[in-house]
């Protein structure tokens, strides 16, 4: 650790035995990126800030909203009309100054991620646009790194990890399959309730830093799908169904799995 100040700030996670002092060390040299300041990102980011992430690049295009402050919990009224992964960052920073934040005020296709990618250890996928969502997958798999994506609509999540280190690793278009994929809705055409997007936000966040230490993941090739209504978790494995890309034929998904391949944020 550096300063006293920090072994202070993190003694509670440092003094678990899956963690020490190693493992934060860890995360002060990581660099992450989040894709999406919306409803997951916020949770997501701020849990990762306090842990420490030594370098958290805040990724989205829009403005703060009216509609936003029902599930957005970085911002406030007085953010209205500000661009969000400012508004982030300034948050982020008076939570943790110890920390590197850099934002970006882009929507991230293909071409922008794939300029950008290279020296990362994680990209959070908090996003509620399905072009996007693929266009992640497409680039962490291309250059080797990792994403935990995330997504929540009504009262239903579902979050999944996938780790392109790893040769033969599955990805996101392995059980919702690009060109078959039906329209999705998202927060804005569905609704979607505030508290369950924090729940799945910050189990996002909690896979994060376990990825970046090297713990088990329980969302790793394995779709984690939250029911806030009934508060219920269940755990759908991938299996053995491989998209053209990822070198195989492409299976048919579950009609289980289609039906939470939903997005909001």
């Amino acid at each position: 650790m550096r300063s006293h100040k920090e072994r202070i700030r993190y003694s509670r996670q440092i003094m678990l035995p899956q963690m020490g002092e190693a493992a934060q060390e860890k995360l002060t040299a990581a660099r992450v990126m989040v894709v999406g300041m919306g409803g997951l990102g916020c949770p997501a980011a701020l849990y990762l800030a306090a842990a420490g992430i030594g370098e958290l690049h805040l990724v989205d295009g829009d403005e703060v909203e009216l509609s936003n402050l029902q599930r957005q919990v970085l911002y406030k009224t007085n953010h209205l009309h500000k661009p969000k992964v400012q508004v982030a960052a300034q948050q982020l920073q008076a939570a943790n100054p110890g920390i590197r934040i850099h934002t970006h005020m882009a929507m991230a296709d293909e071409g922008w991620l794939l300029e950008r990618l290279a020296g990362f250890d994680l990209v959070l996928d908090c996003t509620d646009n399905m072009s996007i969502r693929h266009a992640i997958n497409r680039t962490c798999r291309a250059r080797g790194v990792p994403v935990i994506m995330a997504s929540v609509q009504g009262f239903s999540g579902q979050l999944v990890s996938f780790d392109f280190r790893r040769a033969g690793s599955p990805c996101y278009a392995c059980v919702f399959p690009e060109a078959e994929r039906e329209p999705a809705g998202n927060c804005q055409t569905s609704g979607v309730i505030g508290p369950a997007l924090g729940v799945v936000g910050s189990v996002q966040a909690l896979e994060a830093i376990k990825l970046l230490v090297g713990l088990p993941l329980g969302s790793l090739d394995t779709l984690q799908v939250f029911e806030a209504e009934r508060l219920e978790w269940r755990s759908l494995g991938l299996g053995k169904q491989r998209c053209a890309e990822c070198g195989k034929e492409s299976a048919a998904s579950s009609p289980d799995l289609r039906r939470h391949g939903t997005t909001a944020g």
